[in-house]
């Protein structure tokens, strides 16, 4: 019989995606990030930080979403809402991890951009900057808030530039937090007013990343597109349009795929992960929950300025408005920013010749530091964009840095 009061934030099901099928006691090494002092026979002493548990075991709390009035107690909102959303969640997660150009699937998009908005809600984490900003005190009404607020993130993340990065070729691969979808900013520091230990960067800051592992050997990193066009700006700016609640625009040709991630960039990506957590870290190696030993520099901006978690901007295009033709009514127009005719900063010319130059000068950059062949690969012309650039494209990509120079790191 299912336990409803033992409420697993992040899902036992996804737990098991980063346990190799072969791997026979299906346990993590589970370390404690803050250790507590416990209580026996009139003693105390703190307890073992790294655990050897499985997923019934690992990133749960009783009653977490239980509600209580007064002697009356309900585990309807683990039964019935996190039933479905988990159920709708798995399946979304299982088609991205496999996802293939040209494939469309608008309904796995919905489901695991919903899964994804809750899970980041869902967590001790997310349930703390919850109340913080709707300001409840009480449990209950948080929860509610939280099924009320659970597409809070969806319209931005459905305007960033999507790219599913695995670690097939790399030793090391995802670790698991307690807070699964991790946020980035280079200039958002762990010790910084943006991370306090509720808070992440607000994804609506130009230079913000989120990621979320799918397993072990699969991420997938969503970058807002200003930054992409952008990167020698400032982080920090609200990228435009950067109200949650929204229609929004997807296109599916645009998701990159087929990047092969290092054992350093993974490592990175790890440390990441780890800096960003709330109190747990798991993974079925214990080297790999200890990024920090093989990095040679933990320095946070340094993420950001070697493009770790940045799509290859050479396999994204420059579209400034999509028009949705519709056969008894208006036509929807909306551009690369959500916005439509009548908002104010819809067609902003100057801004859109800036965005024109920086973005170049990036692909410029991008192209000499990491060579011809693509670190993300989109669907163009329709076809899968080549794995390489040929001498002349990639010549072409190298001249505009140096065209566009002015927007070089330090200089704009």
């Amino acid at each position: 019989m299912a336990d409803y009061r033992r409420n697993h934030y992040v899902p036992e099901w996804y737990q098991y995606r980063f346990i190799p099928e072969e791997q026979k006691d299906k346990k993590f090494f589970y370390l404690d990030l803050r250790p507590q002092a416990v209580s026996s026979n009139g003693h105390y002493f703190k307890r073992s930080a790294m655990l050897r548990w499985g997923p019934p075991r690992c990133f749960y709390q009783t009653d977490l979403y239980t509600t209580k009035f007064g002697s009356w107690e309900s585990t309807e909102i683990e039964q019935e809402f996190f039933g479905k959303v988990d159920s709708r969640g798995l399946r979304a997660v299982e088609y991205f991890s496999t996802f293939e150009h040209p494939d469309v699937n608008p309904e796995a998009f919905q489901d695991l951009l919903r899964y994804m908005s809750i899970q980041k809600l869902r967590t001790p984490k997310g349930l703390a900057f919850l109340r913080s900003i709707t300001k409840t005190k009480e449990k209950n009404e948080t929860l509610f808030h939280l099924q009320e607020l659970q597409d809070m993130f969806c319209a931005i993340w459905s305007e960033c530039v999507w790219q599913i990065a695995d670690a097939n070729q790399s030793s090391v691969k995802f670790i698991i937090s307690d807070h699964p979808v991790t946020v980035y900013n280079k200039a958002c520091f762990p010790a910084s007013k943006w991370c306090g230990e509720i808070h992440d960067p607000d994804i609506r800051l130009s230079g913000t990343h989120t990621y979320f592992p799918l397993s072990a050997n699969k991420i997938l990193i969503l970058t807002n597109m200003s930054w992409v066009r952008h990167p020698y700006g400032n982080p920090l700016k609200p990228r435009p349009n950067p109200r949650f609640f929204r229609q929004a625009m997807f296109n599916f040709l645009g998701i990159q795929t087929h990047r092969s991630m290092s054992d350093a960039e993974v490592n990175a990506i790890n440390f990441i992960t780890k800096s960003r957590a709330y109190r747990y870290i798991a993974a079925t190696n214990k080297d790999w929950l200890f990024p920090e030993v093989s990095l040679k520099s933990k320095m946070w901006n340094r993420f950001g300025d070697s493009f770790l978690l940045m799509p290859d901007p050479r396999s994204v295009s420059f579209s400034t408005e999509v028009i949705i033709g519709y056969e008894n009514s208006p036509a929807d127009i909306f551009d690369e920013y959500g916005r439509r005719p009548g908002h104010k900063d819809f067609g902003d010319k100057q801004r859109g010749r800036k965005e024109w130059e920086t973005f170049h000068a990036f692909q410029g950059e991008f192209a000499r530091l990491f060579g011809a062949k693509r670190r993300g690969r989109s669907f163009e012309f329709s076809r899968l964009c080549d794995e390489e650039d040929n001498p002349d494209f990639h010549n072409y990509h190298l001249s505009l840095e140096q065209k566009f120079k002015k927007y070089r790191h330090g200089t704009n």
